[in-house]
């Protein structure tokens, strides 16, 4: 195994940090430790205070969990979107790639995850509760299931129609233009948003 040697413990505990990041090797962390010298004192200093505020300030939103600068988020916010229709997912890049198709204008509701006992997560892991107490208690008129389409994905889906199968709502699923097997982020948009505008009944 070849061992880096580094001139400085200071950019060897620097090139470390980021090669923690996900996808991030040693070869890259040092590139990108190496240009963040390069760069100017208060470029590298916003950089670094933009990471501490984003850890110390964040927030989810109240009502669905989606990442948030204030108690709502800016979807549950907006006034003019369709609050009768609510699309569950599973993490907050889902809501991000569904919105970059700009074929939806309802509403989100993150799961944080999706039903994996290889994993060890189980229902009461995610947000399942609070969508079955949104079902109740907001005017929602259809649930759209747009989880990944792997063997976890159709778990969960079918998990929650059994939760509000009893409710009087329309419960539909994307069309499956999203590959079985994929994950929904990686999908393309039109794809994606085809999906979206072309979902069908989850009891079908």
């Amino acid at each position: 195994m070849n061992m880096q040697h580094y001139p400085s413990v200071i950019l060897e505990d620097a090139v470390n940090e980021f090669a923690k990041l996900p996808g991030i090797g040693q070869k890259t962390a040092l590139r990108l430790v190496l240009h963040l010298l390069r760069q100017d004192k208060s470029d590298v200093e916003h950089f670094g205070n933009t990471l501490i505020t984003l850890k110390n300030e964040i927030r989810y939103c109240k009502m669905c969990h989606n990442i948030s600068d204030s108690e709502l988020c800016l979807i549950c916010g907006d006034k003019t979107r369709d609050d009768k229709t609510l699309c569950v997912v599973e993490n907050i890049k889902d809501v991000m790639s569904i919105e970059n198709t700009q074929q939806y204008r309802g509403l989100y509701h993150v799961l944080g995850g999706i039903i994996s006992p290889m994993d060890g997560i189980g229902p009461s892991d995610l947000e399942i509760e609070s969508l079955i107490n949104r079902v109740k208690t907001e005017p929602i008129k259809e649930v759209i299931l747009a989880l990944s389409p792997t063997m976890e994905g159709d778990t969960t889906n079918y998990y929650i129609y059994r939760k509000l199968s009893q409710s009087n709502i329309v419960i539909s699923t994307i069309a499956r233009g999203v590959s079985i097997g994929n994950e929904l982020e990686y999908a393309d948009e039109i794809t994606l948003g085809r999906s979206i505008l072309n979902r069908t009944l989850f009891s079908q």
